[in-house]
């Protein structure tokens, strides 16, 4: 079951990698990660672990913070 909260923070996540002219497949690349894995956190069917987070944004050459939406969309997402 994908949680709301995931999914936002996975189009977040995709959000930035597209700004930042990344194909999905790139990015993985570049942050060690597997594209397929990756994908699945863009799709927020995966919780990803801290590690991947701070990979992710420094490959996206971001604070890790702004892979997450703003505190006001994810709090009308409801609770977990």
């Amino acid at each position: 079951m994908i949680h709301a909260r995931t999914k936002a923070i996975g189009q977040q996540i995709r959000e930035l990698r597209k700004r930042r002219g990344f194909s999905q497949e790139a990015l993985a690349a570049a942050a060690g990660i597997d594209r397929a894995y990756f994908g699945g956190i863009e799709r927020g069917e995966r919780n990803v672990a801290t590690l991947n987070l701070i990979k992710i944004a420094q490959a996206l050459n971001v604070e890790v913070g702004e892979l997450f939406p703003p505190i006001r969309i994810l709090r009308k997402l409801g609770e977990p």
